[in-house]
Formats: structure tokens, C-alpha cells, sequence
């Protein structure tokens, strides 16, 4: 077995990982990166891309708790912020484009969530316009009539995650991180001071561990003694044939899970957290999709933008996603396990270039770069089994 030494093990290459090993990396850190199977298969490359700066839906389909729209908007503000240096910063396009983007409304009830969240966005210094239901067919035309109100960001947009990922993950390497793809972690146990975490055939001493395992968080943290209440499911995404350039922007529903746009390809992308048949964590697992789950996202989207009734559906695929009991993110170092930090949850591609800085600075003792005391782990910690007798232990 190999022995090494790392200043941080970072457990999963999927988006947030790349993203925290890079900014390791970069600030002069030795950083090994491990991944059960190759980097950017699972959620990060299963995900839409989008960048959601203005207020998002507070419930996908089948969600039980709704998140809390007000506490994500200074968190997207700073995301927001941080993805227009990422191509600079990594030196790599990622096809990164700000298209602006409506959220749009079809009940009274809507339009009025519609007007409380462009007062928080205000709040939270991002820009958003309130237009009703002309006035967005007028800046949209190809908005149905069902559409009663809509807000327009010209944040909004979205970037490619198939390109995302492996930029970050590349230039981590050219700071020095070490990538181990198909190298799973059987096991994570203090030593010392520090960390030591066995996988493959290599064993490596560490100041710190870095849990981004996305849907496998929680079993990577149980490794370590940690029990975190997580709720991964998994969703899915569809996408039509390509076509000539017609949605440039990026259209979402504040009171149902929907998100359409136009990708650099020319193909329609839909979404929304429609629920896939089931999750599949298991390794190679491939979640199944819903046939409900296709036929509500498609006739969502074509009832709102109804020039989607005349294109073919090419396919279908789901993807796992990170989410925990009370649909917020979680950031931080976990309470007694000095060291080991843990960082996931929804929305996580909007907010990768954000958390890998915020990721840093808890490595390093240095103030994050927003506040994030209220979405650290301990609110999702299970007290701690029992040790069973010693008669029984042996």
C-alpha cells in the first residue's frame, strides 16, 4: 500500500470537489482528490447547468419542505459574483453565458410570490424587473397566455457542467492537486492531530478532510463516526432535438418545478426536479427515469412556452442530487471531528465557485466569504449509536 501525506484529502470529484481543490490548490495547499469512479459522472454531470441568481421555486415535485428563499438570495448574489472570473481563473471556457432569465407566474398567488421575492432580490442587491403578463410577452413572445406575471434577471444564465468540472479539476493539477479517479474510500479515521483516510491502495495522512461526495456525503461521513441526516434523491433532466436559435434565455415557474433553456448546441434542455423513478446509489448505479415525470416536465413547459409541442424529445436521464432534510444547503466543519468539513446540497453547481472559496477559508481559520454559521452540519448530526458491550464487541 502507498503511504503519503496531504495537507487535504478532498473526497469526491464531482463539481463542488473540483471546485475546492482548485482553490486549495491554488492557495498552496497539497490536495489529493479521490473518487470512486470517474470525475463528473454522478449529479455534476447529470445536472442542467443552470446559474439561478434571481429566487428560485421553493418546492421541486415531490419535495416535502420548502426551502427558504430569503436565506439563498445573498448566497446566489455572491455565487453570482464569483462565476465572472471563473474562465479567467481556470483559463478554460465552460461556455459560460449570461442570458438573462424570467421566472414567470400563471395564478394570483404566484404573481404575488413573484412581487415578495423581487423585494427580497432588491435587498439582497440583485437586480430583477416585475412585468406583467403582456409586458412579458412583449419582452418574451414566446410565452403562452397562461403566463400572468413574470420577473426578468439579467444574471441569470447558465454554463456547461460537462466542461465545468474538468476545468477545475485541470487546474487544480496545474497547481500541484493530485486526481485518483475509480480509487474508492474504504475507510476515514482520526490519527493523531489529523486525518487518515484509506483508499484503493493508498493510504494518506491528512490535516484535513474535505466531504463533497454529493448523494454519498452521509456514508462517507458514517466512515469517519459522523451520522448526517441526508435525504438524496434522484431527478431528471430531458432534451429535445437541436434547433435554430429560439429561447436565449433561460425560463423558470416560481410555483412549479420548471426550468427550459437553449443550450450552445441548439438542443432545449427541461427540468425542474422532476423525480426519477427511483435513486440508485449504488456503484455504476444508473437511476431510471419516471415516464410521469417526462410527460408532466414536457407538457409544463409546452403549456408555458407552447412552441415546444412541435419538437421531438431525444432523451431522457436522471441524475442524483445532494439534498437534505430541510432542502438548505450544508457547509462547515462538523462539531468533534476537528478537521473534517463537509459541503452539499441543492443548487450546488450555482454555488460551486462560492463554496470552494468558502471551503478554503474554513481550511485555513480565515472568515468565509458569507455567512454560513447557520448551515453548518451540527443541525443535521444524529446522536451517536451506543458502543455495544465488550463481550459482544470481541
Amino acid at each position: 500500500m502507498s503511504a503519503q501525506t496531504a495537507d487535504a484529502v478532498v473526497i469526491g470529484a464531482g463539481v463542488l470537489g473540483a471546485a475546492a481543490a482548485f482553490h486549495l490548490a491554488r492557495a498552496g495547499h497539497r490536495v489529493i482528490v479521490l473518487d470512486r469512479g470517474a470525475p463528473g459522472r454522478e449529479g455534476s454531470g447529470t445536472t442542467a447547468g443552470n446559474l439561478h441568481v434571481q429566487a428560485v421555486h421553493t418546492r421541486r415535485p415531490g419535495q416535502k419542505v420548502p426551502l427558504d428563499s430569503a436565506r439563498f438570495l445573498p448566497l446566489q448574489r455572491a455565487a453570482s459574483d464569483r462565476w465572472e472570473s471563473v474562465e479567467d481563473e481556470l483559463d478554460a471556457s465552460v461556455e459560460l453565458r449570461r442570458s438573462g432569465g424570467f421566472t414567470i407566474a400563471e395564478t394570483p398567488e404566484q404573481r404575488a410570490e413573484l412581487i415578495a421575492k423581487h423585494a427580497w432580490e432588491e435587498r439582497a442587491g440583485i437586480a430583477t424587473e416585475v412585468l406583467d403578463g403582456d409586458g412579458a410577452r412583449t419582452a418574451l413572445p414566446l410565452l403562452g397566455p397562461t403566463v400572468t406575471a413574470a420577473t426578468w434577471c439579467p444574471l441569470d444564465g447558465y454554463a456547461n457542467p460537462l466542461l465545468t468540472t474538468p476545468a477545475y479539476l485541470s487546474a487544480a493539477v496545474r497547481h500541484g492537486a493530485e486526481v485518483h479517479p475509480f480509487c474508492p474510500v474504504r475507510s476515514v479515521e482520526r490519527s493523531g492531530s489529523g486525518w487518515r483516510v484509506t483508499a484503493g491502495d493508498l493510504r494518506i495522512d491528512a490535516a484535513r478532510v474535505v466531504d463533497v461526495a454529493g448523494p454519498w456525503l452521509g456514508e462517507i461521513a458514517a466512515l469517519a463516526g459522523v451520522r448526517l441526516r441526508m435525504t438524496p434523491v434522484a431527478i431528471q433532466m430531458h432534451v429535445t432535438v437541436r434547433l435554430p436559435e429560439t429561447l436565449r434565455h433561460l425560463v423558470q415557474h416560481i410555483g412549479e418545478g420548471l426550468s427550459v433553456k437553449q443550450v450552445t448546441a441548439g438542443n432545449l434542455l427541461i427540468g425542474g426536479g422532476w423525480p426519477a423513478l427511483r435513486l440508485e446509489p449504488g456503484p455504476g448505479g444508473r437511476s431510471p427515469i419516471s415516464l410521469d415525470s417526462v410527460v408532466g416536465n414536457v407538457a409544463q413547459a409546452a403549456r408555458v412556452l407552447p412552441f415546444v409541442r412541435d419538437l421531438r424529445l431525444l432523451r431522457a436521464w436522471a441524475g442524483p442530487l445532494a439534498a437534505t432534510p430541510d432542502e438548505m444547503p450544508v457547509i462547515g466543519e462538523v462539531p468533534g471531528a476537528p478537521g473534517f468539513l463537509v459541503a452539499g446540497g441543492t443548487y450546488a453547481f450555482t454555488f460551486a465557485p462560492l463554496w470552494g472559496e468558502t471551503l478554503r477559508c474554513l481550511v485555513e481559520g480565515e472568515p468565509p466569504p458569507v455567512d454560513v454559521h447557520d448551515l453548518g452540519p451540527g443541525r443535521l448530526m444524529e446522536p451517536a449509536e451506543p458502543a455495544a458491550p465488550y463481550e459482544q464487541a470481541r
